[in-house]
């Protein structure tokens, strides 16, 4: 935060009434060897407690919770002892209680929290629980947050992989141990929780209801409470439309405290009939109207969330060099680049030659998929959803060109798609130019499976582009950061910023897989 807005801040807060707040000092500013605070009083986020805990108008105010990190701080080179020091110190500063990063390893958890109490720490510890959604996305965030997998967590979840509803099932049902576990174990230390949701509400709902920890269905009865001392029995005209202000309130207090099983199966109580969620999330490429639009984990970015920069990725001096870069990520040679943290996935393996034919061109890809025209569910490369059904897929692709050639590829479009190739490009100066009507949206990936509704999992439409077209050239800017004023690769990369324009292209003719490659390298326009 800028110098002076930490105050701003928490004078609005306070007016709106907000008590709890969470002290964290965020992320390093990237392109920097060190923290250089923006704010000189704040570098750590024990100063924030500190200075709330001095201020007057703030101390009696906020209750102020900090982090913590059962399987240790990524970004520490301390040991677990150096790290619960820290945890005390902020604990003495003010703070009032604690909430952790997610973990998965309940044993290590409690063992944990005996060490945090050992130091002398009393103060309510909420554990964060996140229910896994989907393989990759478990995949990615443990990897990012350095989280401990149990074996036997890996051991049950790999052979469910591919199906996506089985994983979301196997989430609910483990996060549903680990709080019967932490509840019941954890010997009274621990009497809440903090649910990590990524905006996802259904896996949540479903693990409180399993616990029991939601509230009854309320039952409409549309009753008259009428205005009679005498039981209704007694009248002829009861049509069970009636009732006594005795038996209303006797109704009413017994509805408090009696739960069916149709209100407190898992997925079936209040909570769920109001869910109207992503049921398969895909991050900047689903809906942008839905609350997990674009998140792709806690701190919603999709590429270069650290502050450092891969050797992989080389000195980039030249556009050349930029070219191998990301010829070597399609090869297998380096396994991640700028605006990717894993290596290349198999789908896209399937189209490997056309997507070095694009890259040696200098059209680097950031993202794409193969057409599919109906393959089943549970096919280990291409199917996502439940079993016993069928996934379809337009192909697309997205890159990075110069000027002259998205002209090229706009005048193609234009001229000969004939209503089959749909285009948004745009560069970092904000210019945008595409084919799409205005609220035209393009379902790119859907699924037809039993019992259910048509699914689409992958949209491409203005709102999500330009949202990632913003992210995608502050990529270019955050890794020009990282080198010296004036350096070869500090100006490369600002140039790419400034002059590049980034071109996503759908072909609609899911039928014939290789209709968008047969259109883009057999047109004399762009001369490949």
């Amino acid at each position: 935060m800028q110098e002076g807005l930490i105050d701003e801040v928490l004078k609005s807060v306070k007016f709106r009434g907000i008590q709890n707040i969470l002290a964290l000092r965020g992320d390093p500013p990237r392109g920097k060897e060190e923290w250089i605070p923006s704010d000189p009083r704040f570098t750590h986020a024990i100063d924030l407690v500190r200075y709330i805990r001095s201020v007057p108008e703030y101390s009696s105010h906020f209750c102020i919770g900090v982090a913590a990190y059962p399987d240790g701080h990524t970004d520490s080179t301390a040991d677990e002892d150096a790290e619960l020091d820290v945890l005390k110190a902020k604990v003495d500063a003010g703070a009032d209680f604690i909430v952790t990063q997610l973990f998965y390893d309940v044993d290590r958890f409690l063992i944990w929290v005996k060490k945090v109490r050992a130091k002398g720490i009393t103060v309510p510890i909420i554990p964060g629980i996140m229910p896994i959604q989907t393989y990759g996305t478990f995949a990615r965030l443990t990897k990012l947050c350095g989280t401990k997998v149990p074996p036997k967590l890996e051991d049950e979840l790999a052979p469910l992989k591919h199906d996506d509803s089985l994983v979301k099932d196997y989430g609910v049902k483990y996060a549903i141990e680990m709080l019967h576990r932490i509840s019941t174990e954890s010997e009274g230390e621990i009497k809440g929780f903090h649910f990590c949701t990524l905006n996802l509400e259904k896996s949540v709902q479903r693990v409180l209801e399993g616990l029991h920890w939601t509230g009854a269905t309320s039952e409409v009865h549309n009753k008259l409470i009428a205005d009679i001392p005498e039981p209704l029995a007694e009248r002829p005209q009861d049509t069970g439309l009636l009732i006594t202000p005795t038996s209303a309130s006797n109704e009413a207090t017994s509805g408090l405290v009696s739960r069916t099983k149709a209100t407190t199966e898992v997925g079936k109580g209040e909570l769920n009939n109001a869910a109207s969620w992503d049921d398969f999330p895909n991050g900047r490429f689903g809906d942008f109207k839905s609350p997990a639009f674009g998140n792709q984990d806690p701190w919603g970015g999709s590429g270069m969330m650290h502050s450092d920069i891969h050797p992989q990725w080389g000195l980039p001096r030249t556009v050349d060099d930029l070219t191998r870069m990301f010829l070597g990520y399609l090869r297998s040679e380096i396994s991640t680049t700028p605006f990717s943290e894993t290596p290349l996935c198999p789908e896209s393996v399937t189209i490997l030659p056309h997507l070095e034919k694009l890259t040696k061109r200098g059209w680097w890809t950031v993202g794409s998929q193969p057409g599919v025209d109906g393959l089943p569910s549970g096919d280990e490369i291409f199917g996502w959803g439940p079993k016993s059904g069928w996934v379809f897929q337009k192909a697309f692709v997205e890159f990075f060109c110069d000027g002259g050639d998205a002209r090229a590829i706009e005048k193609l479009i234009d001229e000969e798609g004939k209503g089959w190739v749909h285009y948004f490009m745009a560069n970092g100066k904000g210019e945008v130019r595409s084919n799409v009507p205005q609220d035209g949206r393009n379902a790119v990936t859907w699924g037809i499976f039993p019992a259910s509704e048509i699914l689409q999992s992958t949209i491409i439409e203005r709102e999500s582009f330009l949202t990632w077209k913003e992210e995608a050239f502050s990529i270019w800017t955050s890794w020009a950061s990282f080198y010296r004023p004036d350096s070869p690769e500090r100006k490369l990369l600002q140039q790419v910023a400034d002059e590049r324009w980034l071109v996503s292209i759908v072909h609609h003719d899911y039928k014939n897989t290789d209709a968008l490659w047969t259109f883009l390298f057999d047109s004399k326009e762009l001369g490949f």
